[in-house]
């Protein structure tokens, strides 16, 4: 689908190419090349980064190091408030790897110049950018806290389905589809508009215009990957202590 912009016969000032992907066929399966190429870049990225800041740690930590620690004691006392200080702990890997895959994704968007890299077909994007990421996301939360709550509760994780009162089974039930659904299209929606509001303005006005909404979009990108682990964290901890039970510590 092609969205054309600012038309004046025979001249088109500005043209914005929407819907076109690049797939890779390997064997019966069909795989969103875009999606993947700009995902690797993001665990690339995470995975040097936390090399480089571990391969010589020092006990009083200084630049690299120094940061990565901050960045950890951030997810940390994230997990812990939402979660409870008696169960975060092995949960800090998981709530951080979503903060980080999430927040470096939406930068990425943001700062690196994806579009200058010609494709067969379709362009490069951000991650979240694309519904499918912001799902498996979503899915993956889903599955974190159910497992949360059968490991901690077993079977007794089905009984916050009838609390407090079995009348309210099927909006019980209803609610666990929602939370995914909420989590995906919240993140996709937000990362979406925000680029498309920088792409149609970069190409209406392409000096000045567009910085202040690109300073912007960094900082509600940030905003998203917050929101986003600390759902997914409150959604875990609510699974561990369900409904009725103790404020998290």
């Amino acid at each position: 689908m092609a969205l054309t912009m600012l038309m004046i016969h025979p001249l088109v000032l500005a043209k914005l190419e929407v819907g076109e992907h690049l797939y890779w066929q390997i064997g019966g399966l069909k795989l969103h090349g875009q999606v993947f190429i700009t995902s690797w870049f993001v665990i690339g990225a995470l995975l040097l980064v936390s090399f480089l800041a571990t391969r010589n740690i020092q006990r009083i930590p200084s630049g690299l190091q120094n940061f990565m620690e901050y960045a950890l004691e951030f997810i940390r006392d994230l997990a812990k408030n939402q979660i409870g200080e008696k169960e975060y702990r092995p949960w800090v890997p998981f709530v951080g790897t979503l903060f980080l895959f999430i927040f470096v994704s939406n930068w990425s968007g943001a700062l690196i110049p994806w579009k200058l890299i010609h494709l067969p077909s379709g362009e490069l994007a951000a991650p979240t950018n694309d519904i499918n990421t912001t799902v498996a996301l979503a899915l993956l939360t889903s599955l974190a806290y159910f497992y949360a709550g059968f490991s901690n509760r077993g079977l007794g994780y089905f009984a916050k389905y009838i609390e407090p009162t079995p009348i309210l089974l099927p909006i019980n039930i209803l609610e666990d589809f929602t939370k995914p659904l909420s989590l995906s299209f919240r993140l996709f929606g937000n990362i979406l508009a925000d680029e498309l509001v920088v792409a149609v303005l970069v190409l209406l006005v392409p000096l000045f215009v567009p910085l202040p909404v690109m300073v912007l979009g960094l900082f509600t990108s940030a905003i998203q990957a917050l929101i986003f682990a600390t759902l997914a964290a409150a959604y875990i901890g609510e699974a561990i202590e369900g409904h009725g039970g103790e404020e998290h510590g």
